[in-house]
């Protein structure tokens, strides 16, 4: 059977544009706002969603989604209920592939076997779990690759040909180059750089690779799509939820449509670019 995944990148590269990567956080600023951002996001032009599972000490993440993290869990978001708004989508949506994004904590907290299981029957396609390394596969990678759940692997400026086809072993899904050292939402890339490493990555796989960290805006998405096969955008969404809270951080009446329509505008600017 094929995945969501694949299927989806194989329609995209038939369209010969790359796709558009969402990250949003489960349950921010609630769990009902946060499951109606996620309805609309294919709409508004979301190819791929990227679901962030809340955790209270997330390392690579910067002050934009740290906050969103800690306003999703102050709301009451656990890691069941992110899998009950996934499953909530899947009702009226089975195409658009879901990843789970996060920390490993959560999950061996919840325990990694079940975990997978309620993963698989709830409808998502790839997790990415930035704090485990590929000499930790045991613990996760493998056995999520096994239950039928890409494991999508981050590879960074730092990771050089010596290092790349360890990162790469059991990576299935997507490569997701993150374009800048340091934390998420904290620069903008050099996109001449990023043109250039995305190439490198890709002498080493056959796999789609899509960039993402710092950005911002539809000229951002349209200068990667160039090289890449997806641009990632993140902390501009998580910053669209922000400024759209009152002053108690409650959703509002402009908060989905805020995040929504930056979406929409990205995607023009990746969508542009025609390969």
């Amino acid at each position: 059977m094929t995945s969501r995944l694949t299927a989806r990148f194989a329609a995209l590269a038939a369209e010969r544009r790359a796709a558009l990567v969402t990250f949003v956080t489960a349950g921010d600023p609630d769990i009902e706002t946060s499951a109606k951002i996620l309805a609309g996001l294919p709409a508004a032009g979301a190819d791929v969603i990227e679901l962030g599972m809340p955790f209270t000490d997330p390392m690579a993440d910067g002050p934009a989604i740290q906050a969103a993290g800690l306003r999703a869990l102050k709301a009451g978001m656990t890691l069941t209920k992110t899998l009950g708004v996934i499953r909530e989508f899947r009702k009226t949506d089975d195409a658009t592939p879901i990843i789970l994004m996060g920390y490993f904590n959560p999950i061996y907290i919840y325990g990694v076997e079940r975990f997978l299981v309620d993963a698989k029957a709830a409808g998502v396609d790839g997790l990415i779990v930035v704090d485990l390394p590929p000499e930790e596969d045991d613990e996760l990678c493998l056995p999520a690759l096994k239950a039928g759940i890409a494991f999508i692997r981050l590879a960074t400026p730092t990771t050089d040909d010596k290092r790349l086809p360890k990162v790469l072993q059991n990576t299935s899904g997507f490569v997701y180059y993150v374009s800048i050292t340091g934390i998420t939402g904290s620069a903008t890339p050099d996109f001449g750089v990023v043109a250039g490493a995305v190439s490198r990555i890709k002498q080493h796989t056959d796999l789609p690779v899509c960039v993402g960290f710092g950005v911002k805006t539809a000229e951002h998405a349209r200068a990667i799509a160039e090289g890449a096969d997806g641009v990632v955008v993140g902390s501009a969404l998580v910053e669209a939820v922000r400024g759209s809270l009152d002053a108690d951080n409650k959703a509002t009446d402009k908060t989905v449509q805020a995040v929504l329509a930056l979406v929409s505008d990205i995607a023009k600017g990746a969508r542009s670019v025609r390969k």
